[in-house]
């Protein structure tokens, strides 16, 4: 065995990933594989009386090869592989899973990695990520060292990409939304950032590229030198575009999707970032007013503040979740909720799927553009005026090794501050890492990587100031400690 090779294999907040040919390879992709085929059967046949497992693949390096190459392995195991018949977004297979109610889907990608990195998701046939119980026994069942004879044979191919974007379509009046933001002057941009999600939202909309354009469209396993994930940073070619597209009396618009098409952000018509810490409020504050329900919303422990006041102002419960979109997605299925979201992107709709789908997401607001008749940038303002001010940053804190990783966090355990900037700490929360709460709209949480030596460290502050301020408290804290 090539000693470059590793076998070890962790399941993180969405499943598992790896480097390609280090980790990721087709010896360890076949454990997991043959593991989670298993695992689907004894948990969900008796619901859904079939063998059939998806198949999709991203756009990524040797994803469509790794795909075709778990088909004998699949098929080995005892069950019906189908194969998705192009690149598909992940929110794809699990609505067709959901649908045809098939026994799950196994999704090749690394979602929002580098370019050098592939993956596995789960899906189950409720059409959502499988939880961490699931994970855990797919890893119990892989060091079982259980091994099958490989069997090449037939299989079924699907055009799941379609489907997806057909029952979209059903959901909205793609003409009216269309000839609202003519009227308004709002030329869209969509950057794929050269994932799964190309052309989806122009198909939508049948090609009306004088309103609504894609970038970044091609196919590019290095994605352009960035990972794919819808960050400012890796944002250049797409603002560069809308600046030189604004002009005689045009707004622009640029909507932005990671690999795999979960996780949105967006540009507004002034320029400004937007993730889902200012979507999922105007999302909740837009849907919420159409809608006569008073379902939940789910937000995970790194949310923004405004969420919980807008949803409360609705006479909606607000539940807060560990970070990871499966803990939305397990709700969902056992309740009624109304839309669940996470700061990282990744937002869901109660009434579409118990998944994240960046494609629903931005039809949800060009539709809410076109019915309001308001600037994105203007409803942000408003919502801003009467629930804010709130200004949010995350910074990564990369740690040596796991052993000073594991040190800072048993001192921060142990010693608390009470007070951050002058600040007195008001309550705490372990939910997910420790979340010390300073104010209204203020709160700085300390959350642990599980599978690197890294800290994220998350803060919402009343102003800019109390942000970098606060922000540059906390680094000066941990550095300390580490010195």
């Amino acid at each position: 065995m090539d000693q470059n090779i590793k076998n070890d294999i962790n399941f993180g907040t969405d499943g598992w990933r790896g480097i390609i040919g280090l980790d990721f390879n087709f010896q360890n992709l076949s454990k997991v594989v043959l593991a989670s085929c298993q695992e689907l059967n004894f948990q969900y046949f008796s619901q859904v009386k079939t063998k059939k497992i998806l198949i999709g693949y991203d756009r990524r390096f040797m994803a469509s090869e790794f795909a075709e190459s778990i088909i004998p392995v699949v098929l080995g195991a005892g069950f019906e592989p189908v194969l998705t018949s192009t690149f598909v977004t992940t929110p794809s297979c699990s609505l067709y899973v959901s649908e045809f109610k098939l026994l799950g889907a196994l999704v090749i990608t690394a979602s929002h990695n580098p370019c050098h990195w592939l993956g596995l998701k789960i899906k189950s046939f409720q059409g959502c990520s499988v939880d961490e119980s699931f994970t855990k026994k797919v890893q119990q069942r892989i060091s079982l060292g259980n091994k099958i004879e490989l069997i090449n044979g037939s299989y079924e191919k699907v055009d799941v990409k379609n489907y997806h974007l057909e029952k979209i379509k059903s959901q909205f009046d793609v003409d009216f939304i269309l000839e609202r933001l003519n009227e308004m002057n709002i030329k869209v941009f969509i950057d794929s950032m050269h994932g799964s999600s190309a052309n989806s939202i122009e198909t939508l909309f049948s090609n009306q590229k004088k309103t609504i354009t894609g970038i970044r469209e091609d196919r590019d396993p290095y994605f352009g030198g960035n990972p794919p994930e819808p960050l400012f940073n890796y944002m250049n070619i797409l603002i560069q575009v809308l600046k030189d597209e604004s002009h005689n009396g045009n707004k622009t618009l640029g909507i932005v999707f990671d690999g795999d098409g979960d996780r949105i952000a967006v540009i507004d018509e002034k320029g400004r970032y937007c993730s889902t810490q200012l979507l999922l409020p105007y999302l909740i504050n837009y849907l919420g007013n159409k809608n006569n329900n008073y379902f939940p919303v789910l937000k995970t422990v790194s949310g923004s503040d405004i969420i919980k006041k807008i949803s409360e102002s609705q006479k909606r419960d607000v539940f807060e979740l560990p970070v990871g979109f499966k803990y939305i997605a397990e709700k969902m299925i056992k309740e009624n909720i109304f839309i669940g979201g996470e700061e990282s992107g990744g937002v869901g709709f109660g009434a579409f799927l118990p998944e994240r789908d960046a494609l629903y997401a931005a039809m949800v607001l060009l539709n809410g553009i076109a019915e309001q008749s308001k600037y994105l940038y203007q409803s942000l303002d408003e919502i801003q005026e009467q629930f804010g001010p709130s200004f949010y940053d995350r910074v990564d804190m990369q740690f040596k090794n796991d052993l000073e990783k594991i040190k800072f966090k048993k001192y921060i355990c142990d010693n608390l501050p009470n007070k951050i900037c002058g600040k007195e700490v008001t309550d705490i929360s372990r939910i997910d890492g420790i979340k010390l709460r300073l104010n209204d709209n203020y709160w700085v949480l300390f959350r642990f990587s599980g599978t690197e030596p890294l800290l994220r460290l998350y803060c919402e502050a009343p102003s800019r100031r109390e942000l970098d301020k606060t922000l540059r408290w906390c680094k000066d804290f941990i550095n300390e400690i580490n010195n």
